[in-house]
């Protein structure tokens, strides 16, 4: 049997794509394999109509997050740009009500975990929106 990773974050991005546009985990998967990765970096994709796709295992060490990929699960969400290219929390009804339910199983199978954006160890404006703020009461 595999040995269960040590699970203390999750890590919540957006793929940086343009509000209202449709993508997928297979969409991402392709983008990073371009970029040269064996395979998407993400655990879950949330899609703009609350559908949550498998990414990586979880049991997986991902590719999102530049040095807490060891102990994290990272999500993205489809969007977080607006029609102009500009940073914008672009998340849907569906989407955050599905993010609010991954998180909260998550939460029960992971009981120490804490959620953060990618902006939170990254200079970067990805989620687009404060997420250690908004789960904090998890």
């Amino acid at each position: 049997m595999k040995k269960q990773r040590k699970i203390n974050y999750i890590i919540i991005h957006c793929s940086a794509t343009k509000e209202g546009e449709v993508f997928h985990a297979s969409d991402i998967d392709r983008w990073h394999k371009e970029r040269g990765w064996n395979k998407i970096g993400y655990h879950y994709v949330i899609c703009l109509d609350g559908t949550i796709e498998k990414g990586r295992d979880e049991n997986e060490v991902g590719a999102h997050c530049k040095g807490m990929n060891q102990n994290s699960i990272g999500i993205c969400y489809i969007g977080g740009l607006d029609k102009n290219g500009k940073p914008k929390d672009t998340r849907t009804d569906k989407q955050k009500a599905a993010l609010w339910t991954l998180l909260k199983q998550l939460k029960e199978k992971y009981p120490n975990i804490e959620v953060y954006g990618h902006n939170d160890f990254a200079h970067k404006a990805c989620p687009c929106f404060c997420a250690h703020n908004e789960y904090s009461d998890l």
